[in-house]
């Protein structure tokens, strides 16, 4: 009998495993997610409560301290380790310190190409407890002026190639008082100062920590501009949690510390500046950087540079799949692919042409407070629900009338909830955890994305602006945009 009852229980424990495979196929999937996503929560705790204040600099700081000699940056045929990275962005802020005057709390636009002296700018201007507003480097006249403005920067630094789109604003900024530098050793535009020959001049020894004191958590770190679709762009508020809880999107999507990342995307945009160069920092591996995508010579850098994680928005992976085929298309070290706005027919081709690809489709606005991540690589699907991030970051999806362009209300005047399966308009709880900082000196804008009284009275949540839909599953789609604006 005894015997008996440990056959059976032994067959049960067995077969347990399959009943719970067949019951949820994304199981394991789900549990990895969990355990990643509660060690992430862990880390934010602990950052918020260190003193001083621990940033994503200093998680450079801390690379350069273990890893010195590792590759931190590979450009065209140069390469930087981390060490040579640390005394590159001191002797900016050591530059900028002197000749710009610059104090914590000042904010700085950046207004340059992808190329290693952008990192070492931004790196400088952290160790000076500066703000970064990474402008578009393709906006001119009005666009320029407005994003140099609303985020109240004092200092405008641009790459000499840029020269021309500086000097038709360089009046107005004169008028403004503003402090105008560009990267070249000579310009003999009046009113600006050349800035390389004072880089190279200064000292590369270590920034006081004194500089950045006062520098916490909830500190504005950076303005990352809307494509201005609707209008002029808007400055998303980034602070330094945003910029930590961003950077672990590598950690969710399965990024190692071994591996080698392929950052083609403009710094100024949040996946190439945020997901890509931030989440590098974070894992402390090396990145690859581009000045821009370049569809033929894609996979050639791939195979270069040994690339192992690359990124991507829109369309990028369907030019990929129109290049004339090769017969080495699967000759590479890419194991995953990390990025948003892959559609399925194209997810599927790029499967089938690339190899054995992870593609971890993500979901998110830069100022937005919610986020969904694929984990489970389901092909189509934006995210997957799970109850530790529900409860993290409670949103619900609710009935949009798209003729009126406005959320339904029942009799109460609150909105309603859709039932799975149904296509509905995400919105998401703001509170202390979930924060929406909104947009710089535009408050018009910010209360345009707050929706009041959703619920219950006095209740408040951001308004994504987006038309998604969760099947029996637990996956996400994206549906639609609502307005006259576009997901990219």
């Amino acid at each position: 009998m005894i015997a008996y009852i440990l056959y059976t229980t032994l067959a049960g424990l067995a077969v347990l495993p399959l009943f719970l495979y067949l019951r949820n196929p994304y199981l394991m999937n789900d549990i990895n997610y969990a355990i990643t996503a509660l060690r992430i929560a862990r880390k934010i705790s602990k950052f918020k409560t260190h003193k001083p204040f621990y940033s994503i600099l200093d998680c450079f700081l801390d690379n350069v301290a273990k890893l010195p000699h590792k590759k931190f940056l590979v450009f065209e045929e140069s390469s930087f380790t981390f060490s040579q990275a640390d005394k590159e962005s001191n002797k900016v802020a050591r530059a900028l310190s002197t000749h710009a005057h610059l104090k914590e709390g000042d904010t700085v636009a950046v207004f340059l190409e992808n190329e290693p002296m952008f990192v070492w700018i931004w790196l400088g201007l952290a160790k000076l407890g500066c703000t970064a507003a990474l402008l578009n480097y393709n906006i001119r006249s009005k666009s320029l002026l407005h994003c140099f403005s609303c985020c109240e920067a004092k200092v405008l630094i641009a790459g000499a190639g840029l020269r021309d789109a500086v000097e038709e604003v360089l009046p107005t900024l004169k008028q403004q008082g503003a402090r105008v530098f560009i990267l070249s050793e000579d310009c003999d535009l009046d009113g600006v100062e050349n800035l390389s020959d004072k880089i190279q001049q200064a000292s590369d020894q270590p920034v006081s920590l004194h500089l950045r004191a006062n520098i916490h958590i909830k500190s504005p770190a950076l303005y990352i501009y809307t494509s201005g679709t609707t209008g002029l762009p808007k400055a998303a508020v980034i602070n330094h949690e945003r910029i930590w809880m961003a950077s672990f999107l590598q950690s969710i999507a399965g990024v190692r510390s071994d591996d080698v990342v392929f950052v083609y995307l403009p710094l100024y945009h949040s996946a190439g500046f945020l997901m890509g160069l931030c989440g590098a920092i974070e894992k402390g591996i090396t990145i690859v950087l581009k000045r821009k995508f370049s569809a033929s010579q894609f996979w050639n850098d791939c195979r270069k540079y040994n690339v192992t994680v690359i990124q991507y928005i829109g369309e990028i992976m369907r030019y990929l799949c129109n290049t004339p085929k090769r017969d080495n298309d699967k000759d590479h070290k890419v194991r995953l692919a990390l990025g948003n706005g892959i559609r399925s027919d194209t997810w599927a081709d790029f499967l089938q042409r690339f190899g054995d690809i992870h593609i971890c489709e993500c979901y998110g606005a830069t100022e937005g407070n919610i986020g969904f991540v694929n984990y489970a690589g389901k092909i189509g699907a934006i995210g997957r629900e799970h109850f530790l991030h529900k409860m993290a970051c409670p949103y619900k999806l609710i009935r949009y009338d798209t003729e009126k362009e406005e959320p339904v209300k029942d009799s109460r005047g609150f909105c309603i909830e859709i039932p799975t399966g149904e296509t509905g308009l995400l919105v998401a709880k703001i509170g202390e955890k979930t924060p929406f900082s909104g947009y710089a000196r535009n408050k018009q804008q910010t209360e345009k994305k707050k929706l009041r009284n959703v619920f219950v009275k006095g209740d408040l949540y951001f308004n994504s602006g987006d038309l998604l839909k969760i099947d029996d599953e637990g996956f996400v789609f994206f549906q639609d945009r609502i307005g006259d604006t576009f997901r990219t």
